[in-house]
């Protein structure tokens, strides 16, 4: 390769988004960029067929033994050996405890050791830490805020996945509380209205004192959530990401109010790469970089 590059993948459910990433400047190349619709209850054979070819059609013109990616992907999956792990959900039901690392090494002529594998959590407060909001900070907690709860941690320049959609909070889980239903469930409760979503109760919040309470009392359970975990890791910095961090100016003045009257500082920011953050991040996994900032 003229210069360092890897592929970030990005695989979800309904998805699969590939792009060239510069390691060295740590910027993704736009003119790179592939996206497909993928339907997750495909045959494996179906499925790989898509995923390799979005992923040929962003390798434009790079060898194939020079090729490097990393992969950001829903768990459970075993990241490490490539093998997925998903059975119980409404997603890959045919790749269950396929490897799928040997399978696209097969079919990419690829070398195995070239393609890297990260929680897609992980993969967005990754792509933060290495090139985005997070850059040079030791310990970050990453949020994705939607449809659901991603949460990830970062020590020292590595994310993981936090797992914190599910724990205990209030008088269910953190997810019930910190995703998009609590919204369209806490404004119907007040108003005996139902919204779609956030982006509709942001468009009235300046106009509708109920909906200024819900994004008030969303930053006060937030913080609530953050405080111990903060305490816990020694957090210096929370990265907000997801579709309901575009509301972050409607509840964030209750959130770093809430964390202050409790002796926190830590510093709150929302995603610099928002839907390129996993990109970024699964490519900088690869083995390319340590090379890259070495030279």
């Amino acid at each position: 390769m003229e210069k360092s590059v890897a592929l970030g993948v990005d695989i979800g459910g309904s998805h699969i988004t590939a792009a060239l990433v510069d390691l060295e400047t740590r910027t993704l190349i736009h003119n790179s960029i592939r996206r497909s619709a993928i339907n997750a209850q495909e045959s494996k054979e179906v499925i790989f067929a898509a995923w390799c070819k979005i992923i040929n059609d962003a390798f434009d013109g790079i060898p194939n033994l020079a090729r490097h990616l990393g992969i950001a992907m829903p768990g459970p999956f075993d990241y490490e050996k490539g093998i997925s792990l998903i059975k119980d959900q409404d997603k890959f039901k045919a790749l269950y405890q396929v490897n799928v690392k040997a399978e696209l090494s097969e079919r990419l002529k690829i070398p195995a050791e070239n393609i890297h594998f990260i929680n897609d959590a992980a993969g967005f407060l990754q792509g933060e830490v290495f090139a985005g909001a997070a850059k040079g900070n030791a310990h970050v907690l990453g949020l994705t805020l939607g449809t659901g709860l991603g949460s990830s941690i970062c020590m020292d320049d590595k994310a993981v996945d936090a797992d914190l959609w599910n724990s205990p909070f209030i008088d269910g889980i953190a997810e019930d509380y910190l995703s998009t239903r609590w919204f369209v469930k806490r404004y119907h409760q007040l108003s005996g209205q139902t919204l779609d979503g956030v982006k509709e109760l942001v468009s009235i919040v300046h106009a509708d004192h109920l909906a200024t309470r819900v994004f008030m009392e969303f930053g006060y359970n937030l913080a609530q959530f953050l405080i111990p975990i903060i305490k816990k890791s020694k957090i210096d910095m929370v990265i907000i990401g997801g579709n309901i961090a575009q509301a972050f100016d409607a509840f964030a003045p209750e959130l770093i109010a809430t964390l202050k009257g409790n002796g926190i500082d830590t510093a709150i920011k929302i995603s610099e790469l928002k839907e390129h953050a996993a990109l970024i991040g699964a490519a900088s996994c690869s083995e390319v970089v340590i090379k890259s900032i070495a030279s």
